[in-house]
């Protein structure tokens, strides 16, 4: 006998919860398709209705940065110093930013 989760896609869960702006990643799971992965997600990371969205994305289709390149995404770029905001005068008027 097969095992189902070896034919079933694997789906990333991201919940946003009442309090929150964005989605958090809660985690993974197999289903055949997005409306059972959201069924599922919706049943296994939302159970005492913390969330008011859920969002899958099949984990096949995540594109993401390779960890060895990662000096060409994160390090600062102290070359690009007008990126930093202490070259900017904010007016009197947003002085609580």
């Amino acid at each position: 006998m097969s095992n189902v989760n070896n034919e079933w896609p694997l789906w990333e869960v991201f919940v946003r919860s009442k309090t929150g702006l964005d989605h958090k990643h809660c985690g993974s799971l197999h289903a055949v398709d997005a409306k059972m992965a959201i069924q599922m997600a919706r049943d296994v990371y939302t159970r005492r209705q913390e969330g008011t969205s859920v969002w899958v994305v099949r984990s096949d289709q995540i594109v993401a940065s390779d960890p060895g390149e990662k000096a060409m995404y994160f390090d600062p770029m102290e070359d690009k110093v007008y990126r930093h905001p202490t070259f900017y005068q904010l007016p009197e008027s947003v002085d609580h930013m």
